[in-house]
């Protein structure tokens, strides 16, 4: 991120998901979404290094538990990235910062804590709770 962004908090002082709070997440994301690439190409090159042919059994089903939690975390990562490139098309459409189910701002707070939040935490919190409900049916 460029320094002076770098410095800058958004705040309710200011209009909200105006140019400089847009710019400010617009760069969040982007840094995450390079990060997480950067981790996944890591990844692919050592999996790719890493040989699976293993003399000792347990050490051949060690390194395969690895490979198969390693590949997990990256689908989860891929997912994130899915969320990010959507939170970023918010951001172009004007519609980011905005709860999906109720129109209403979401906070500063949880959009700088996870910025490809789509719903407040007043809506987050009803959606966890009806899931629940129906997950302990």
């Amino acid at each position: 991120m460029p320094a002076k962004t770098k410095e800058y908090k958004p705040s309710d002082d200011e209009e909200f998901m105006g140019p400089r709070q847009l710019t400010y997440f617009k760069e969040k994301l982007l840094a995450w979404r390079s990060e997480i690439q950067r981790e996944s190409a890591e990844t692919v090159e050592s999996l790719q290094e890493h040989n699976l042919n293993a003399p000792d059994l347990a050490d051949r089903a060690t390194s395969e538990s690895d490979r198969s939690i390693e590949l997990r975390a990256r689908d989860r990562q891929r997912k994130l990235v899915s969320k990010i490139n959507q939170a970023l098309k918010r951001i172009d459409d004007g519609e980011y910062g905005y709860c999906e189910e109720s129109g209403e701002p979401i906070s500063l707070q949880r959009l700088d804590a996870r910025p490809i939040a789509t719903l407040s935490l007043e809506a987050q919190e009803r959606h966890e709770r009806r899931e629940k409900v129906y997950r302990d049916d």
